[in-house]
């Protein structure tokens, strides 16, 4: 089997999962019953990074909260897709829409739900605190927690292989 960060050079595109991969994957229920979610500020600025790089960046998300289109927002990131009960569907919509080939894409999803997409795309990953479904069918499984840096260290990986890490860019948030 092929070293999965050669098939890093293909990639154009990260999608993610929210809740357990840019989040603990905790929800604290305010009394009105909306939930507040962490966010690490390292994914954060990689995910911008590599918006300002040129990648394509989607989310796959089956929860919902304001608060979560507010974050995406503020990054750039305009390709958010929540409350989705099929990923897959969603998945394949994105790229044929799109025109990108599932092997240029990374998903990193933490649970069941991300299965059936990641058994499709080129380099599934996942969370070190993902469920074991999960990472038995990921070809990487980071060392950072869902919510810890997951995020910035499979982008930092891509960008790093192709060059494309700390460039000019990466220094202007």
């Amino acid at each position: 089997m092929t070293n999965y960060k050669e098939n890093l050079k293909k990639i154009t595109t990260f999608i993610f999962d929210y809740d357990g991969v840019m989040t603990d994957g905790t929800l604290v229920l305010q009394h009105e019953g909306q939930p507040l979610r962490t966010a690490n500020v390292k994914d954060g600025y990689v995910l911008q990074l590599a918006i300002k790089l040129g990648y394509n960046i989607v989310i796959i998300s089956g929860g919902y909260s304001k608060s979560v289109e507010n974050r995406f927002g503020s990054l750039n990131i305009t390709d958010v897709y929540l409350s989705v009960n099929d990923k897959l569907s969603t998945f394949n919509n994105h790229i044929k829409k799109n025109n990108i080939l599932p092997e240029q894409v990374v998903y990193m999803g933490d649970d069941i739900p991300d299965y059936r997409v990641m058994k499709t795309v080129g380099i599934p990953v996942c969370p070190a605190d993902a469920s074991q479904e999960i990472k038995d069918i990921s070809v990487y499984i980071s060392d950072k927690k869902g919510g810890q840096g997951c995020v910035r260290d499979i982008i930092e990986q891509v960008l790093k292989v192709q060059g494309k890490w700390m460039t000019e860019e990466s220094f202007f948030w």
